[in-house]
């Protein structure tokens, strides 16, 4: 039997894992610079979603992590990355909603790279996961 991948599939699949390792890295990176430097970021006076810098920091650290893991897993293919990076980038993009008022472009960025991601592992992954 044929193998039924399409060079397109596994394109989106590696670009997929690309971007999650490098989401994941980017996310930690962030999340450290809050838990490092407290007053490194600054958020406008009656900001909807005041939360402590440091948890914030905590929380995309570990997000990040996470997320780079999944990355590294789904390079090998594993089913588990897949659904875990579908699952992560909407949980970082809504994340990064809330980080707006901290860091308004670049969690623009991220939101968009997450969507991406999700398009990435959804809609190509099948492919992937039928071979």
């Amino acid at each position: 039997m044929a193998d039924k991948r399409s060079g397109i599939a596994v394109g989106f699949n590696v670009f997929a894992a690309t971007m999650m390792m490098v989401l994941g890295g980017f996310e930690a990176l962030q999340g450290l610079a809050a838990v490092i430097k407290k007053n490194y970021f600054v958020v406008t006076k009656d900001y909807v979603y005041k939360f402590d810098v440091t948890t914030w920091g905590w929380i995309h650290l570990i997000l990040g992590i996470v997320v780079l893991l999944a990355g590294i897993g789904l390079i090998y293919a594993q089913l588990w990355a897949r659904i875990v990076g579908i699952l992560l980038a909407a949980v970082i993009a809504i994340a990064n909603f809330m980080w707006l008022a901290y860091s308004p472009v670049w969690s623009v960025v991220i939101i968009a790279t997450c969507g991406l991601v999700i398009w990435a592992l959804g809609w190509h992954g099948r492919d992937i996961a039928s071979a």
